[in-house]
C-alpha cells in the first residue's frame, strides 16, 4: 500500500521527485494542481513552435543574395542560396514545422553538378527568363510563375542558362525528411557509356526540352502509348509547371463566387491521378480579386505564402504581415489565417505551399472557418 506524503514535506518531496526524474532524461505526466503550466494535456507537446513571421524580399532577401554573389562562387560551393529560418524553430533550419523555403541566385551561364535527395523539392522562378534545372535527362529553362519539380531520389542540377543574373526560390520537406530519420544526399552522379561508368558533371539529354508539356500539357488528354512511370514512380511525372497556363485559368475564374475562406484557389496536380504532385507537400496559387478579403480560417496544415502579384495583408494568429511580390510568410498549423487585396483594381496573387497531403495521409487533417457572426465550424 502507498503511503502518502502530505504537510510539509510534500513540496520538497515533489521538487525532488521531479528533479530525479528530468535528471533521467524523462519527463512527468501528471498534474498537481489547476495551473495552466501543469496542463497535463499541454505537457507532452512540443514547445518549440513556428510563428506567423513575414520575410521581405526587397529589403532583405535580394540584398543579401547579391551580397553573397559578390563572394561565393560555384568554384568554392555548388549552392548559394538563403534558407528562411522560423524564429519559433531557431536554429532549425525550418520555415515552418515540416518545409522550408530558401532564395537561390544564379549568376549567368553557372550550372551545378547533378545531385540528389530524399526530400521532395520545387524551384518557383522570380526573376530571369533562363533558370535552368535538369531532371532525369529533362532539361527544363524556366522564368517566373514556373514551377519545376524536382521528386524524391532523382538526378538534378539547377543554375541559369542566360546572361542575366536569374533569382527563384524553392520549397523543400526537408525538415519532414530529417524528423522522420529519412535524409540524405548523393552528389557522385555516373551514367553508363560503352559498357563503363563514367563521373559527369552534366546529365546526358534524353527527353526533350519541351516534354513535361508536350505530353501532360492538355489537361484530360493522357499519352497511352508512353510511359508514366518516372523517378521513383512517387510524385507526378509532369516535371514543369509553366505560368501562362495557371494564369489563363485563374483569370478565367475571375469573376466566379470563388470560397469564402480561400478565394480562387488552384492546386498544382499529378496529371496521371489527380491528386497533389507530392505525398508529402502540395502547392496553389491563390487570387484574390481587387479588394477582396478572406473570412478566417485555421487548419493543422502548415502553409507558406510567397505573394507573386499584387500587394495586401495577412492577419495570421492574430499579427498583421503587409506583403509584396516575392516576399515569404509563415502560416504555422493551428493559426486563423484572413488575406486581404489592398488593391481596388488589381488582383493579388499568392504562390502556396502546403503540407496538407501528410496529414490527410494520417487522417489527421482538419480545417475550421470562422464566420462573419463569430460561429467557427469545421469544414474538413
Amino acid at each position: 500500500m502507498t503511503v502518502r506524503v502530505e504537510g510539509d514535506n510534500r513540496k520538497a518531496a515533489m521538487d525532488k521527485l521531479h528533479a530525479d526524474v528530468f535528471e533521467r532524461c524523462m519527463a512527468p505526466f501528471w498534474a498537481v494542481d489547476q495551473k495552466n503550466v501543469h496542463d497535463e494535456d499541454r505537457q507532452v507537446m512540443d514547445k518549440k513552435k513556428a510563428i506567423p513571421f513575414l520575410w521581405k524580399y526587397k529589403t532583405d532577401i535580394e540584398p543579401l543574395l547579391h551580397r553573397s554573389a559578390e563572394l561565393i562562387t560555384m568554384e568554392s560551393s555548388e549552392r548559394r542560396s538563403l534558407i528562411l529560418v522560423n524564429p519559433g524553430l531557431a536554429p532549425r533550419r525550418a520555415s515552418v514545422t515540416t518545409m522550408y523555403t530558401a532564395y537561390r541566385l544564379n549568376d549567368p551561364n553557372e550550372i551545378m553538378p547533378p545531385h540528389r535527395h530524399s526530400p521532395n523539392a520545387i524551384r518557383f522562378g522570380l526573376t530571369g527568363m533562363s533558370n535552368f534545372t535538369g531532371v532525369e535527362g529533362e532539361n527544363i529553362v524556366f522564368g517566373p510563375g514556373d514551377m519545376v519539380l524536382t521528386p524524391h531520389d532523382t538526378w538534378h542540377n539547377h543554375g541559369n542558362k542566360g546572361g542575366d543574373p536569374a533569382i527563384n526560390l524553392s520549397v523543400l520537406d526537408l525538415p519532414l525528411t530529417e524528423m522522420l530519420n529519412a535524409t540524405y544526399f548523393e552528389h557522385d552522379y555516373h551514367e553508363e557509356v560503352k559498357g563503363e561508368r563514367i563521373k559527369k558533371q552534366v546529365q546526358s539529354e534524353r527527353f526533350p526540352a519541351d516534354y513535361s508539356q508536350r505530353v501532360y500539357g492538355h489537361g484530360g488528354l493522357m499519352p497511352r502509348f508512353l510511359s508514366h512511370h518516372r523517378g521513383t514512380g512517387a510524385a507526378s511525372p509532369m516535371y514543369v509547371y509553366r505560368w501562362e497556363m495557371m494564369r489563363e485559368l485563374l483569370e478565367k475564374f475571375r469573376n466566379w463566387d470563388g470560397d469564402p475562406y480561400e478565394a480562387l484557389m488552384v492546386e498544382y496536380v499529378d496529371p496521371t491521378t489527380g491528386g497533389p504532385v507530392y505525398r508529402t507537400i502540395t502547392f496553389f496559387a491563390q487570387m484574390l480579386r481587387p479588394g477582396e478579403k478572406t473570412l478566417p480560417l485555421k487548419q493543422n496544415a502548415s502553409l507558406l505564402c510567397a505573394p507573386f502579384e499584387g500587394s495586401g495583408y495577412s492577419i495570421v494568429g492574430g499579427k498583421k504581415l503587409d506583403w509584396e511580390p516575392f516576399d515569404t510568410f509563415a502560416v504555422p498549423g493551428g493559426e486563423w489565417c484572413e488575406h486581404v487585396n489592398t488593391s481596388e483594381k488589381d488582383p493579388a496573387i499568392l504562390f502556396v505551399a502546403s503540407d496538407e497531403p501528410t496529414l490527410k495521409a494520417l487522417a489527421l487533417y482538419q480545417k475550421h472557418g470562422r464566420r462573419s457572426s463569430g460561429e467557427i465550424f469545421r469544414l474538413v
